[in-house]
Formats: C-alpha cells, sequence, structure tokens
C-alpha cells in the first residue's frame, strides 16, 4: 500500500493540453481546459501563458470557482543573465502575472530562465554556456527579483531549471543554487526537464531538500531522449517526438521521487505537466485521467 503523501498537493497545468501560448489555433480553448482539467479529478491548476485564462481576475475567479478549481501559481520567462538592461522588462511582465496570481490567492510565481535556441527553429540564439559575469548577473537578479517579488505582491519565487535553457544540467543547477540565497529564491524541481538535462530528482531533493520549494511532475520517454541527445535535436521538435511521455512509462519514478519530497516535511504543490504541444483536443482528458489515477495509486 502506498505512503500517504499528505505533505503533496496534486494539481495539472495548460501544458498538459498541449497549451504553451497565450493563442494559438492548434490550442483548446481555455473552457475546455478548465471543464477537463476539473473532470479528470485536479483540483489545483496553474495559469499557463498568460493571456490563456482570462486575466480579468473577478472572470476567472469565477470560472475557477464554479469548477471547484484554485489557482496553484503563475509563470514568467526572464533572462536575467543578461544584466541590469533586462530588469525594466521583467518586472513590467511580473507586474501583470504576479498580480492575477495574487488575485487567485495563489503564493507562487514559477520563473523559467530564457531559453538559448529558438524552440521551433532550433536557431542559437546564445552560448549554452554563461560566463563567470552572467552567473553573477542571474545570481544577483534573481535575489532582486524575490525580494521585490515577496515585497510588492507577497509571492515567492521557485525558479525552474528547463531545457535549452542555461539552468539545465545538475551542474548548472548546483551552481545556481550554491550562488543565491535561500531566503529568496528557490527551485521548482521539474521532473522531467531534469531527467532530460541528466539530472536525479530524488538525489536533488535528498541534497538540496531545503530549496525545494515546488514540484512541476512529467517523465521522460529514455529511448526518444537518447535519439534526441545523439542528435542534437532542440527542446520543441523533441517534445513533437513525444520525449515526455505518459506515467508511469518513463522516467524518473514519481512514487519515488513523491516519497522524498514527503520526507521534507514541509507543504509541495506537485502540477502535472505532459509537455504535447501541437497535439489533437481529444487526447489530453484521457491522458489527465490516467495519471490522475496513477498518482493516486502512489499516495498523492
Amino acid at each position: 500500500m502506498a505512503v500517504a503523501l499528505d505533505r503533496i498537493r496534486v494539481g495539472s497545468a495548460p501544458d498538459s493540453w498541449g497549451v504553451w501560448f497565450p493563442d494559438d489555433p492548434q490550442q483548446v480553448p481555455w473552457q475546455r481546459f478548465l471543464d477537463e482539467v476539473a473532470e479528470a479529478g485536479y483540483s489545483w491548476i496553474e495559469l499557463g501563458p498568460y493571456g490563456y485564462l482570462p486575466t480579468d481576475p473577478a472572470r476567472l475567479a469565477d470560472e475557477v470557482k464554479k469548477r471547484d478549481l484554485k489557482v496553484s501559481a503563475g509563470t514568467i520567462f526572464c533572462g536575467l543573465h543578461r544584466g541590469p538592461s533586462e530588469w525594466e522588462s521583467t518586472w513590467e511582465q511580473v507586474g501583470r502575472v504576479a498580480s492575477l496570481t495574487r488575485a487567485m490567492d495563489a503564493k507562487h510565481l514559477v520563473v523559467i530562465p530564457s531559453f538559448w535556441r529558438d524552440d521551433k527553429t532550433a536557431e542559437i540564439l546564445e552560448p549554452p554556456e554563461l560566463t563567470t559575469e552572467q552567473w553573477g548577473h542571474l545570481a544577483k537578479g534573481m535575489e532582486r527579483l524575490g525580494r521585490q517579488v515577496r515585497d510588492t505582491y507577497g509571492l515567492d519565487i521557485v525558479v525552474h531549471p528547463h531545457a535549452d535553457t542555461h539552468i539545465d544540467t545538475e551542474e548548472h543547477v548546483e551552481r545556481f543554487l550554491d550562488s543565491t540565497d535561500s531566503s529568496l529564491v528557490n527551485l521548482c524541481l521539474d521532473t522531467g526537464h531534469y531527467a532530460y538535462c541528466g539530472g536525479d530528482s530524488v538525489k536533488l531533493i535528498e541534497t538540496y531538500g531545503e530549496r525545494i520549494g515546488y514540484l512541476h511532475l512529467k517523465q521522460v520517454d529514455p529511448d526518444i531522449l537518447a535519439d534526441v541527445v545523439a542528435g542534437g535535436i532542440p527542446f520543441g521538435p523533441a517534445v513533437q517526438r513525444g520525449v515526455m511521455c505518459e506515467p508511469p512509462a518513463g522516467v524518473p519514478e514519481l512514487g519515488a521521487v513523491l516519497t522524498a519530497a514527503q520526507k521534507l516535511d514541509v507543504d509541495l504543490f506537485a502540477i502535472v505537466e505532459q509537455d504535447m504541444y501541437p497535439c489533437e483536443p481529444d487526447k489530453p482528458l484521457p491522458i489527465a485521467v490516467r495519471t490522475r489515477k496513477f498518482l493516486r495509486s502512489c499516495g498523492a
């Protein structure tokens, strides 16, 4: 019998319905996402790309409440490694997303570093390795962001290691954590992205447990990943190949991840994100139902 994971709050996100952009004809309408995520048995959601769900707080609150849903986080992207010149545009984005996130009574802002290569065209936008100076900008910028987001909006930032960004591999994640103040900056550990980049989620939780502030649950198909790595394939096309697969078919083993997270003895969100852009509109719901059933079997 699975151990009761009573410190873990499970949810899902627009990403699991193939939503990557605020508006795209290949994506399901937001009403359908909300209907189906509730039908699948989840009670928590993320906002997804700003502008996909209604941005009027009163309307969004009504739409969420009538489906017995609650919001756990909003998301922003930023390139703070480029230095202070990035601050103004980053803070402008934060203002929109954090205001809506706070209005939904959520407590977290997921921060994703900017991509170093285009996930559609594979164009190299920046070198994949940061200079020492850029690492300094990144650490100081994230600490400033954490402080001001908390002071202004009452939210905690959780930085999301992500494929094809500068915070991806075990080495980069550990360097980032060792360079930042735990009172200002913690991690959104995405189990799929970390495995995609060669990391061990259970090891990271056991080693840096006090820095784990939030979880994204996903799995990687190891066979497809091997081809992706061998071919130097960018993240977007890799997703189209099915590199992020339905649990429990891939790695890491989510039961072990959730058990390790439970041992931290803190309340954590664990939001399912199965990257599927683009996908057929009827594909996500059955997967979401099966995934929720699987997570219940793990004790979540």
